[in-house]
C-alpha cells in the first residue's frame, strides 16, 4: 500500500477527490490536506486522511511530510499557493516525486517533478471533438501518438477489406470495435463502416495510415501524386506512335481528377510533330523537352519528385526497355495498347493472389468509376477450391460505395486466350517480381502475372502492391 499526499484546494481539486474515492480498486493510502470543507468529497473511505491547514505553511506541512510518502499531487486553486506549496515539500524531501496541476505554464526545472499542464489537456480534448481528427491515448504508453483510435468512414479504402489483406509494417491493428462489441483483430474479420479502430506503432507511420484511412475515394491518381506523366522519346518513336499515346494521355487526363498533364520529351528531333507537340502547351498540359545530354533514370526520378506524379503512360516498348526501374518508383504504370482508348468498355482483373489483391481493389474501382467502365473479375479456379471466395465478396461491397455493377465470369479455361482476341479493355495488374521475369516463355507459366505478358498489345495498368 503506497501513500500519497495530496494538497488539495478549489473546483478542480473537489472533482478530483470525488472521482478518487469512487474508485473501487483503489488500496493505496491518501493524506488529503485542504483548506475548504467543500473541496472535501461527500464520501470518506477509511483509506483517506483529511488535514485541514494552509499547506504553505512551513512547520505545519513539514510535519506531516515525516510520513514516508510515495508521491505528493498539488491540485491548488491560485498559483503562489502552488508555489509556495512546492517549496515547502522541497525543503524536506529533495527526491520525492510531486506532481502539479499546471494553470499558469509554471517554469520549474525538476527531474522528479511532473508539470500537468491543464490549458494544454483541455484544448488537446477540444481537439478531440472535432471531426476526422484522430483521437491519440494520452495516458497511456508514451503518451506521443503511438497509441490511436480512429473511425473508419464509408468511403474509405479500407472499408470491406479484410484485415490480413492489410500489409501493418510498423503499425498494427489492436483493437476493432463494432456497434458497441469489441473484436479482437483477426485476418479473416472484414473491416466495415463505422467500425472504430485502435492502432499502435510509430507515431509518424500512425499519421500517414490516418490519412489512408480516412482520404476520400474517386480521387486518383491520388494518392500517389496530382499529375500525369507521359514519357515520349522521339528517337524511338514514329509519329503516328507519338501522336496516338499524347491522344490517349489527353483523354485519360480528361475524365480523371488529375490536376495537369505534364508531357517530357526526350531526344527531341525538330519536325512537324514537334513543333505540334510544343503547342499542346497550356494552363492544364505542360510540355517538356530535354536537350542536354542526361540520364535517363535520373531524369525521370527528378521529374516524378519535382512534378508530384500520380501516374506514369509509356508505350510497350519503353515500359520494356525499362521494367525493373518503373517497378522500383512504385507508381502506377499505364502501358497503352495497340487500338484506341476510345474503344475501351471494360476493366478486367485476372488474378490467383486474391489477398493481395484486396490491397488496390479501392484504387481500381476508383479508376473506372471516373472512366466510366463496367468491372468484369475472371474467376479462374480450374480447381474449385474457392480460393477468390473472399476478394470476390470483397469486390461485391465495394460495388455497393461506388455504385459500381460488378461481372462476376467463372471460369475453368484460362482467360487470358479470350482476352487476346478481344480490343475493348483495360486490364488491371499486379506490379509484382513475376512480372519482371515475363518474357516469350511465360506462356508455359501457370502464373497469372506472368501470362499478363501475353497481353501487352493491351491496355494495362500496372499498379505497386507496396501502398
Amino acid at each position: 500500500m503506497k501513500k500519497i499526499l495530496i494538497l488539495a484546494d478549489g473546483i478542480v481539486a473537489k472533482q478530483f477527490l470525488n472521482k478518487l474515492v469512487d474508485l473501487t480498486s483503489n488500496q493505496n493510502r491518501y493524506y488529503i490536506v485542504y483548506y475548504h470543507e467543500k473541496t472535501l468529497p461527500q464520501k470518506k473511505p477509511d483509506n483517506f486522511r483529511f488535514y485541514n491547514f494552509d499547506p504553505t505553511s512551513y512547520s505545519k506541512l513539514s510535519t506531516l511530510l515525516d510520513e514516508n510518502f510515495y508521491q505528493v499531487t498539488i491540485a491548488m486553486s491560485t498559483k503562489i499557493d502552488t508555489e509556495e506549496s512546492y517549496k515547502n515539500i522541497r525543503r524536506v524531501n529533495k527526491d520525492i516525486q510531486i506532481v502539479i496541476l499546471d494553470k499558469w505554464n509554471l517554469n520549474i526545472k525538476d527531474e522528479d517533478l511532473f508539470l500537468l499542464n491543464a490549458n494544454e489537456i483541455l484544448a488537446n480534448r477540444l481537439v478531440d471533438y472535432l471531426p476526422d481528427i484522430p483521437t491519440i491515448a494520452q495516458n497511456i504508453g508514451l503518451g506521443i501518438g503511438e497509441i490511436m483510435e480512429l473511425k473508419v468512414p464509408f468511403g474509405s479504402a479500407y472499408v470491406y477489406r479484410h484485415i490480413g489483406s492489410i500489409e501493418q509494417k510498423k503499425w498494427k491493428i489492436a483493437a476493432l470495435y463494432r456497434q458497441g462489441r469489441l473484436l479482437l483483430p483477426s485476418p479473416e474479420i472484414m473491416i466495415r463502416p463505422n467500425d472504430m479502430l485502435v492502432i499502435i506503432g510509430e507515431p509518424s507511420v500512425l499519421k500517414s495510415i490516418y490519412r489512408s484511412i480516412k482520404k476520400e475515394l474517386g480521387q486518383f491518381p491520388m494518392p500517389f501524386g496530382h499529375n500525369i506523366y507521359v514519357l515520349i522519346d522521339m528517337l524511338q518513336m514514329e509519329d503516328e506512335e507519338i501522336e496516338k499515346l499524347i491522344n490517349d494521355s489527353m483523354l485519360f487526363h480528361s475524365r480523371l481528377k488529375s490536376q495537369k498533364l505534364i508531357i517530357r520529351v526526350i531526344n527531341p528531333i525538330y519536325n512537324k510533330t514537334y513543333e505540334k507537340i510544343k503547342n499542346y502547351n497550356s494552363s492544364h498540359i505542360e510540355v517538356i523537352f530535354e536537350y542536354k545530354d542526361f540520364e535517363f533514370k535520373g531524369l525521370v526520378e527528378i521529374d516524378c519528385k519535382k512534378s508530384n506524379i500520380g501516374v506514369i503512360i509509356l508505350n510497350n516498348f519503353l515500359f520494356e526497355e525499362y521494367k525493373r526501374f518503373w517497378f522500383n518508383l512504385k507508381l502506377p504504370i499505364l502501358k497503352i495498347g495497340t487500338w484506341s482508348f476510345h474503344q475501351i468498355k471494360e476493366g478486367v482483373v485476372i488474378t490467383d493472389t486474391p489477398k493481395t489483391f484486396e490491397n488496390v481493389s479501392s484504387i481500381i474501382f476508383d479508376v473506372l468509376t471516373q472512366l466510366n467502365l463496367d468491372f468484369i473479375f475472371y474467376d479462374f479456379d480450374p480447381d474449385n477450391s474457392g480460393k477468390n471466395k473472399s476478394l470476390i465478396e470483397h469486390f461485391e461491397n465495394l460495388s455497393q460505395i461506388f455504385k459500381q455493377e460488378v461481372k462476376i465470369v467463372k471460369s475453368a479455361k484460362n482467360p487470358v486466350r479470350e482476352l487476346k482476341s478481344r480490343e475493348d479493355y483495360l486490364q488491371f495488374v499486379l506490379f509484382t517480381e513475376d512480372i519482371l521475369q515475363a518474357d516469350i516463355f511465360s506462356i508455359f507459366s501457370k502464373n497469372m502475372d506472368e501470362l499478363s505478358y501475353m497481353l501487352k498489345e493491351a491496355y494495362q495498368i500496372f499498379l505497386p502492391i507496396d501502398i
